[in-house]
């Protein structure tokens, strides 16, 4: 009997436009039992479900139908609970594929789905971004392209959680405390945190430099030691205990709509441990304040940059995004006390066996 799995596939009028992604679809999704969605009228909550959204995008990235789908399931906060998911897009351009994309990855976060790490595939107008995949195949890169979307798919199937009797969670963050919004609302998660080990990080001291892209083989000789060419915090402290957690926690202010520059730093540097020792057991959470708007944008950066390539895992909700400007004034936004409060009891509910977790 055939796996069930649902295909979010916004309509796109142009045959011509779709036929390559409806080649993948029907070659990839044939060990399945797929029932698809292609109208906003048909689309309804996906609760507990298996889903692959497939997006079709024209040479300007846009799908108008795709943009009807993701006002409806931004309206309903609970629209994915329970379901896992992996996405497709396929444009004609170099551009847009990976905005839509983790846009998307976002939204159906938000609204509960989990996502395995590496749960985005992408193929671009030349698929030009398949060229190191083929190599390694033998292969076309239409062909790259079709084993890495099998592939998202097989993970998508496979995946579960993975409680444990104690969470072991990594703390990076690069905040004065003293003044520190995020640090602050990272507190009251950390209060509410049960049969949690923690581990704290700061990689605020300036000693953290950025990768300054070694050659290949110069990165694999350190990358087999679990160390980095550059050293200082990130080999002595960092390495190790991203390692040994079963999940990671980034408290990232909103630095003009990006990631501040020593988060950027570590996350440029996990490539050399990367190339051994990949990250798919592990999971990802953050707690994102901005001073004015955006947080949604540095979220949609932690996803691409440590799901999409560095293959977290992202649980539902994986983020806490909260607006405040003034040093403390986080303690005063309402409601917030309630939602720290939930965002722990998530990250128990994902990290914590159930026994341990009533």
């Amino acid at each position: 009997m055939k796996e069930k799995l649902t295909l979010v596939y916004p309509r796109c009028e142009d045959v011509i436009r779709t036929k390559r992604l409806s080649a993948l679809l029907e070659e990839v999704l044939e060990p399945y039992d797929v029932e698809k969605i292609e109208t906003v009228d048909a689309l309804h909550p996906l609760q507990n479900q298996r889903i692959i959204f497939a997006i079709p995008l024209g040479i300007s990235g846009i799908n108008l139908e795709y943009f009807r789908f993701l006002k409806k399931m931004r309206i309903d906060p609970t629209f994915f609970d329970g379901s896992v998911g992996g996405i497709i897009i396929d444009g004609e351009s170099e551009l847009y594929t990976k905005s839509v994309a983790r846009g998307l990855m976002f939204t159906a976060n938000k609204g509960g789905c989990s996502f395995p790490g590496r749960a985005m595939v992408e193929g671009t107008k030349d698929l030009l971004n398949y060229n190191i995949q083929a190599m390694r195949l033998d292969a076309g890169n239409l062909t790259a392209y079709h084993v890495s979307a099998k592939e998202m798919v097989k993970r998508v199937m496979a995946y579960k959680q993975m409680p444990k009797k104690r969470g072991n969670i990594l703390v990076l963050h690069a905040s004065n405390y003293s003044t520190s919004n995020t640090a602050l609302l990272w507190d009251m998660v950390k209060e509410q945190l049960q049969y949690c080990d923690i581990t704290e990080i700061s990689l605020r001291n300036g000693t953290i430099q950025d990768c300054s892209g070694c050659p290949y083989r110069m990165c694999m000789h350190f990358s087999e030691k679990s160390s980095c060419y550059y050293g200082g915090v990130i080999t002595k402290e960092v390495y190790p205990a991203i390692l040994a957690c079963n999940a990671m926690v980034i408290l990232a202010p909103n630095y003009n709509d990006a990631l501040s520059a020593n988060i950027t730093a570590f996350i440029n540097r996990l490539t050399a441990l990367f190339r051994t020792n990949q990250f798919y057991q592990k999971y990802l959470f953050s707690i994102v304040v901005s001073g004015y708007s955006g947080g949604d944008i540095v979220a949609e950066q932690l996803i691409s940059a440590l799901s999409m390539n560095k293959t977290f895992r992202l649980p539902p909700r994986f983020s806490m995004v909260e607006t405040a400007n003034d040093p403390s004034s986080i303690l005063k936004v309402a409601g917030i006390t309630e939602r720290a409060s939930a965002f722990a009891q998530g990250m128990m509910d994902v990290l914590v066996e159930k026994k341990q977790n009533e």
